[in-house]
């Protein structure tokens, strides 16, 4: 009889929330990356794994979803949904380049859960982003030079993140967490011992297969919002110093302790 890899545990397992990996994903990507105030991100990273370079990156993502049969593709409200990601990056090893996960927001609960188990800690948002269509077309958007995108981020109906793009013709780099290895936090409370802080470890997602179309550069702005909750806006003032748009794909098999 199957074991189910997540709640509700049935005994079929077919309603779990979340199956087991592997976990494919495809997507189309706008990448903000920004300069801050590095002793601002002091509030927002674990003690001990890393001080703040004073870089980070926005990726505003709209992802389609398969397992390992791709069956969510034949019924797409479980494989398709937007999230927003903020990764800063963080001074690891001498030579080795990391960032990590603070904050990141989707609209569906499939991959809300997915990301706990990996270290991502998402929250419900709002995201929406420009697409690009593969058609000469003025509601197209196209990778070409003066094509402009918009994206933007609601937390419980208050904006949060709002960003905008000219695309300059040119081909861009890897930003933020396609650039280098993210490293998330995964911990979970005990209502036994309910007067017990959950300790966090440290993760990174196994990820392999990772294709790529190719990344168009631009020019942004980007600017955070305070919220009565959310705690982006600690990073004070940001400033846009690069962005890129495409599309990609990469599949998880699981995770790496870091």
């Amino acid at each position: 009889m199957p074991t189910p890899f997540s709640p509700p545990f049935t005994a079929s397992g077919r309603s779990a929330l979340v199956q087991a990996p592997p976990w494919h994903y495809a997507g189309w990507l706008v990448n903000v990356a920004f300069a801050f105030e590095a002793e601002r991100a002091a509030a927002l990273l674990p003690a001990g794994l890393g001080r703040a370079t004073g870089q980070g990156c926005v990726h505003f993502a709209d992802w389609q979803f398969c397992g390992a049969d791709g069956a969510e593709l034949l019924d797409p409200v479980y494989a398709q949904y937007r999230e927003t990601i903020v990764v800063l990056e963080i001074e690891g090893p001498p030579g080795e380049q990391r960032f990590y996960c603070p904050f990141i927001y989707v609209d569906q609960d499939i991959s809300l859960l997915r990301g706990w188990l990996q270290g991502w800690p998402k929250k419900i948002g709002q995201t929406w982003v420009t697409r690009s269509l593969p058609i000469v077309h003025p509601a197209a958007a196209s990778l070409g030079q003066g094509s402009r995108l918009g994206a933007s981020l609601s937390v419980k109906e208050r904006r949060l993140v709002d960003a905008s793009v000219t695309l300059n013709g040119e081909p861009g780099e890897r930003l933020g967490f396609l650039r280098a290895p993210t490293i998330g936090a995964i911990g979970w409370p005990d209502l036994t011992r309910p007067r017990e802080v959950p300790v966090p470890r440290h993760l990174r997602a196994d990820i392999v297969d990772r294709v790529e179309s190719g990344w168009s550069a631009g020019s942004a702005t980007l600017r955070f919002h305070d919220h009565p909750v959310e705690e982006l806006s600690l990073l004070g003032e940001v400033r846009a110093t690069q962005a890129t748009a495409g599309w990609m794909g990469l599949t998880v098999r699981g995770a790496f302790a870091a």
